[in-house]
């Protein structure tokens, strides 16, 4: 009962910071058009950096046995996130302003908003048909769209790690070598479309899971 109310505690702090971004980026979009996509991180991204580091208590949770959820998949989606936010976007003043950060933040908080809705009732046992469909079907399309957004903000940042050598390292003598941090990123691109297709894998048997015949709880 105990972890419970904890896990509740945690979805309702992630649902009003999410909340509270996704309107923010509704109403200034509403107010004052295209400009606001440009100011998108300096008027949310630390809200934006407050709920992706709270995330990282997820990996926890199931290491520990009170979130029955699947490790690698979340692992992988949490990191994803982390790396983009905190590597690429907030290293780089010049990546802030592009459009594609505020595709980025709107798609992960139109999920987050939803999967913490839905996470919220289920600690309380209420299952909403329409709301438990949403959450384990709007991921789908919207996981794939989040990773090419994902892929283009690390494609648009390289040509500044590339002037400005951010985490580029030249290993001292008696080493001969040195670390290009615009290579790491590449690579880190192969590896972040092969873990798409595993965890759009997993999104589909989270949702056959789920939304099965007679798997559906009505409350």
């Amino acid at each position: 009962f105990t972890m419970n109310i904890y896990l509740f505690v945690y979805d309702l702090m992630q649902f009003c910071g999410h909340s509270w971004i996704f309107t923010n980026m509704i109403i200034r979009f509403m107010t004052f058009g295209k400009d606001s996509l440009a100011d998108t991180f300096h008027s949310i991204g630390l809200v934006m950096r407050l709920c992706q580091l709270l995330s990282v208590l997820e990996i926890l949770h199931i290491l520990i046995g009170i979130d029955k959820s699947r490790l690698l998949p979340r692992f992988l989606q949490i990191t994803e996130r982390i790396i983009v936010l905190f590597v690429v976007i907030n290293s780089q003043e010049e990546v802030q302003g592009k459009y594609v950060v505020c595709v980025l933040f709107f798609l992960w908080n139109l999920l987050d908003v939803v999967r913490y809705t839905y996470n919220m009732l289920a600690r309380m046992g209420i299952y909403y048909l329409p709301l438990t469909w949403l959450n384990f079907s709007l991921c789908i399309p919207l996981y794939p769209l989040s990773v090419l957004a994902k892929g283009f903000a690390i494609c648009v940042s390289l040509p500044y790690f590339e002037s400005f050598g951010t985490y580029s390292i030249k290993l001292p003598f008696p080493f001969t070598f040195s670390i290009h941090f615009p290579y790491v990123l590449k690579m880190y691109l192969l590896v972040l479309f092969a873990g798409m297709c595993f965890i759009i894998q997993n999104l589909f048997s989270e949702r056959m899971a789920h939304l099965g015949t007679g798997n559906i709880k009505n409350k």
